[in-house]
């Protein structure tokens, strides 16, 4: 009887993973490495046609992929009201909007899936003043969120987008809670002196939800997205933009035109090329981002007229695990994990800001760390479960033998973490002056290590856009037509990006970019 049940449950199973891997690649198997704005979803494995269709370190990229059915190819239409290229949380969110304004929008993706940079997002979205934050009783302020970015970003942002950016920052939050999208578990990154990360509920990684809540709101609205559509040019027409050339499959090409486009494909920290051109010193870092990530929109804009600012500026993350070019989110940090060198002590601020955090990883001799937590700080932080599965986190029972795992010295650890906790007590770090990220000790068993050092990580240069999401000329006048939202764009972070902005950004100018471009495509009809 047990091999009947068992025989019945394979043979169900089985049907269910063939159903379930149909009709995800609307177009075909792509053989080649197509990298573009793209990434994923919501299960905790690639969809099948996402595995197949892409190598192996896109499929990583993608991993946590949704069972997502895309737009087949032979609904392609010649014209839209609005192109989005690039699906990740901008090109979504844009779209969302595009649609709710009327219009007829669609998306073009050229990676297998949808979700690009998104996917891979840890900590949380920043925000301030939010109804969750009141809910907490937490007290924060749009004119802090502004003065500590700004600060962050070493007073170089653009003041106007900044300025924009945290004073709708409440209602982004507030938006995506009205499509499904709850994030009202706060959390804290460095450079902060409030709670205002917001994360999903049960404290998981931000990236995967996001991009399954939005992929389900995209296709309950009817929005058609395509995969494995490779952008390579913006069209023109008597000095506007008008539409898009795209390779479907690598071998398909055709002109779509639009009465507008929204340009959302993501920065360029995957292109080694463009990285040793404008930073020489960053070669041979690893990089966090997925393969997508080239700056085909920044290029492409450029070509049409469009400017760049603060290429050079690109984020190097400190807590990157290093063999699966893996990042390790900063909700650990904030959530009470400390920094040690290699000989079991702390050296720094755990909760300063990126650049400053990166800066003492590489005065250390072996320009590597490990982070130390406890089990609480895994019960907050769902994605260690992500990390431990992935095989990359140390664990013991005490101190010492978790020292004994990392090979750093039982008695020089075991002080550092008791002098920790006594900091924690007293609410006083006199070592290095850390504030935040100290609401909990380290002594709950058992506990973690992972080691990490430096990688690069977000590309905060990018097209030079107005508070409208209108990409600008060199003259500083909108190209008529294109607009850009997201890592695409630069000004924002300033030489510096605080944790948890950019998932704030590709909503905020996401939604701005669909809002507004769909306004001038029903003024262009009147």
């Amino acid at each position: 009887m047990n091999k009947r049940v068992t025989a019945a449950l394979i043979l169900v199973l089985s049907v269910m993973l063939v159903i379930a891997g149909c009709g995800n690649n609307n177009a075909g198997g792509s053989k080649n490495e197509s990298q573009g704005a793209g990434g994923t979803a919501t299960e905790p494995a690639a969809t099948e046609a996402a595995a197949t269709t892409a190598p192996k370190e896109t499929a990583e990229a993608v991993s946590g992929a949704s069972e997502a059915s895309y737009t087949p190819y032979d609904q392609l239409q010649d014209k839209y009201d609005i192109v989005i290229v690039g699906a990740g949380g901008a090109g979504m969110s844009a779209a969302l909007e595009a649609k709710a304004a009327g219009m007829n929008p669609v998306i073009l993706e050229k990676m297998p899936v949808a979700g690009g940079n998104t996917t891979k997002s840890s900590s949380g979205m920043n925000a301030s003043q939010t109804k969750f934050q009141k809910e907490q009783g937490i007290e924060d302020s749009n004119d802090l969120f502004y003065e500590e970015t700004l600060k962050g970003g070493h007073d170089t942002n653009n003041k106007e987008l900044l300025r924009y950016f945290v004073d709708n920052s409440a209602s982004a939050i507030d938006w995506l809670d009205s499509i499904g999208i709850r994030l009202n578990n706060i959390t804290i990154t460095g450079g902060m002196k409030e709670k205002r990360t917001h994360r999903p509920e049960d404290g998981s990684a931000v990236g995967q939800y996001l991009v399954a809540g939005l992929v389900r709101n995209v296709q309950e609205q009817g929005i058609p997205l395509f995969v494995n559509a490779d952008v390579k040019e913006l069209t023109m027409q008597d000095g506007k933009v008008n539409g898009v050339k795209v390779l479907f499959n690598q071998k398909d090409e055709k002109v779509i035109s639009a009465s507008a486009v929204i340009v959302a494909t993501g920065g360029f920290g995957a292109n080694k090329e463009l990285i040793a051109k404008v930073r020489p010193d960053l070669q041979g870092l690893v990089t966090t981002n997925q393969t997508g990530s080239t700056g085909d929109g920044i290029t492409m804009i450029e070509k049409v007229g469009g400017t760049t600012v603060d290429l050079d500026q690109i984020q190097v993350h400190p807590t990157v695990q290093q063999e699966k070019s893996y990042l390790i989110g900063e909700a650990v940090r904030g959530e009470g994990a400390i920094l040690v060198s290699a000989e079991g002590k702390r050296f720094g601020n755990e909760m300063d800001t990126r650049d400053k955090v990166t800066a003492s990883i590489n005065k250390l001799p072996e320009k590597s760390a490990y982070l130390v937590f406890d089990s609480g700080v895994k019960s907050r932080v769902k994605a260690v479960d992500q990390y431990i599965k992935m095989g990359v986190v140390k664990t013991a029972d005490t101190i010492e033998a978790l020292a004994d795992q990392i090979k750093v010295p039982a008695a020089e650890l075991k002080t550092t973490v008791d002098t920790w906790n006594s900091a924690v007590k007293s609410k006083s770090d006199a070592a290095f002056g850390r504030t935040t990220g100290m609401d909990n000790d380290l002594s709950g068993a058992p506990f973690y290590a992972i080691q990490i050092g430096p990688g690069i990580h977000y590309t905060m240069g990018g097209v030079v856009i107005n508070t409208n999401t209108e990409v600008l000329d060199k003259d500083g006048k909108p190209i008529s037509g294109l607009f850009a939202a997201g890592e695409v764009v630069g000004g924002l972070h300033g030489e510096n990006r605080i944790g948890g902005n950019s998932v704030a950004e590709i909503i905020i100018f996401g939604r701005e970019a669909g809002i507004k471009s769909a306004a001038f495509v029903k003024a262009q009809a009147k």
